[in-house]
């Protein structure tokens, strides 16, 4: 009855009135998302009373600049990579990347049932500024959205239309109208997802060129863009630098954006697995910074672990 309940909480939690968990019931997961998840936890009220939108915190930190949030990127499709990030990695944050990662649409939907109720906010990279693709990703209950390539105002303003629906005045966009989706509770219980769902999306756009640098200001002043993420991998490219993140000159416009960015009032992001270049970009001022992804960890580990022991049979 114990791991059923857990499963319950941790899977459909959305449709669900979760009870208070117990330190001596609950399962370990749920425990650990009760001491840690501020904000995300069983004891939030977004969770225990389905008719409330999900609280999105890690907007919430990211817009009041509040203690910088540090994440990974991910490329595995795994769910148990996404609950252990979510629930024991101990990060704020975490990237389900359908732009270069294998991941569709019901990839997505089982990573966020297994994350959502953790601490770590997952934040789905679309494939592309495209309107379908971003409203299938919001109605499976996606709440965090990263946009590649946004090089314009009217690219941005095209992507936060995309989690905008219509008729709500200033705040309307296209988002086509779903009654019966995971986003809103199964639409039994959530009456107020469409005024309120708009408040609790965070809308990430990613500057990735040279053309989006010198659009920052303009970009930043759109309605709805709470955030704006420098992709150093592009931007490089962009620059005439391919595979080279790290050159001078990439490093100084990285660094100027990053100034700019703070100067409009709104967050910045970035990614690097280079952990001197992710303290520096949080010395700048950045507010979330990716400092790895899975598969490069994992890669990682391995390579040393079979080199070391290699070495090690050498002397045998």
């Amino acid at each position: 009855m114990r791991a059923a309940s857990g499963i319950a909480l941790r899977f459909c939690a959305r449709t669900i009135i979760a009870p208070r968990a117990s330190t001596t019931t609950a399962p370990a997961l749920c425990q650990f998302a009760t001491r840690h998840a501020s904000g995300s936890s069983v004891d939030d009220p977004s969770i225990r009373d389905p008719t409330v939108v999900r609280r999105n915190v890690f907007k919430e930190a990211i817009q009041h600049d509040q203690r910088r949030q540090i994440g990974l990127w991910t490329g595995l499709r795994s769910t148990l990579v996404a609950e252990m990030l979510s629930h024991c990695s101990g990060l704020d944050w975490f990237v389900i990347d359908m732009e270069h990662g294998p991941n569709e649409l019901n990839d997505v939907l089982v990573q966020l049932q297994v994350s959502q109720h953790g601490h770590a906010e997952p934040v789905v990279r679309v494939p592309w500024n495209e309107p379908v693709v971003v409203k299938r990703v919001l109605d499976v209950g996606a709440q965090s959205i990263l946009f590649p390539w946004v090089n314009t105002a009217e690219e941005a303003h095209r992507a936060v239309k995309a989690t905008r629906y219509p008729g709500l005045g200033d705040m309307s966009g296209i988002r086509g109208v779903m009654s019966l989706a995971r986003m809103n509770n199964f639409g039994v219980q959530n009456p107020h997802y469409y005024r309120e769902a708009a408040g609790q999306i965070c809308n990430i756009v990613q500057i990735e060129t040279v053309v989006a640098v010198d659009n920052i200001e303009e970009i930043a002043a759109v309605p709805g863009v709470d955030a704006l993420f420098i992709g150093p991998g592009d931007l490089s490219a962009s620059m005439g630098y391919i595979g080279q993140p790290g050159h001078p000159e990439v490093k100084a416009k990285i660094a100027d954006s990053f100034k700019r960015i703070k100067a409009t009032g709104k967050a910045s992001g970035f990614l690097t697995a280079n952990h001197a270049d992710a303290k520096w970009a949080l010395e700048l001022g950045c507010n979330f910074v990716a400092v790895g992804s899975d598969i490069q960890m994992l890669t990682s580990a391995v390579r040393n672990a079979a080199a070391d022991f290699h070495a090690f049979c050498e002397n045998l």
